[in-house]
């Protein structure tokens, strides 16, 4: 019990500060080489609550894939933060009043939560016994009963935004050499075969 204790205070500890020098590191690229750490410290706290596929899915896709995707554009992208960073204070009471409002509406559903009735049933109710299934097992029940249809609708929402980034980056331009799948099945095989008879000691 006492490592599991000193685990999560040190686990807690890099992720605060790595939350902290996320904003406040001036090189961006550091932001994001702290952006993963913190991912990692989130996975090792949800370890040890119980919650591995909440770690894993936080190490494989977050990490995996949207860190370094972030971290690819960050150092691929010519951007000017020092501009960027040039009208920081001038944003700043707005910026201030758009947090307000996200912690008045956190508190909003907090309060809701605690004070309905119906609440401990309702965080009781996906939890198996722990003896009949893993945490990934009822997980994966629940999704996929109860929430079959979000979960599909999601991915139709996903492939709608996939089809879109895809049509508003197309761009058709003249002289430039591209695959035609249609052309390549069209072609018949006397248009690209050719059998020639090379007499001996005439090859190359």
């Amino acid at each position: 019990m006492i490592v599991q204790t000193i685990a999560f205070y040190v686990f807690s500890a890099i992720l605060v500060a790595s939350g902290v020098m996320v904003i406040s590191a001036r090189n961006p690229v550091h932001s994001v080489l702290f952006l993963i750490l913190a991912f990692f410290q989130a996975a090792g706290l949800a370890v040890l609550m119980g919650a591995e596929f909440l770690a894993m899915i936080l190490v494989i896709v977050y990490v995996g894939a949207v860190a370094v995707l972030f971290l690819f554009v960050v150092m691929m992208l010519d951007i000017n933060f020092k501009e960027l960073r040039s009208g920081f204070l001038q944003y700043l009471p707005f910026g201030a009043l758009i947090g307000l409002i996200l912690l008045v509406e956190l508190a909003v559903v907090l309060g809701a939560w605690v004070t309905a009735p119906a609440a401990p049933q309702a965080a009781g109710a996906p939890m198996p016994p722990l003896d009949q299934a893993t945490n990934t097992e009822a997980l994966g029940q629940l999704l996929y009963t109860h929430y079959v249809y979000l979960f599909q609708a999601s991915g139709i929402v996903l492939l709608i935004a996939m089809i879109g980034a895809i049509v508003l980056t197309l761009r058709s331009r003249e002289g430039v050499r591209k695959q035609n799948v249609g052309a390549q099945l069209a072609r018949r095989r006397e248009e690209v075969v050719v059998i020639r008879k090379v007499p001996t000691g005439g090859g190359v």
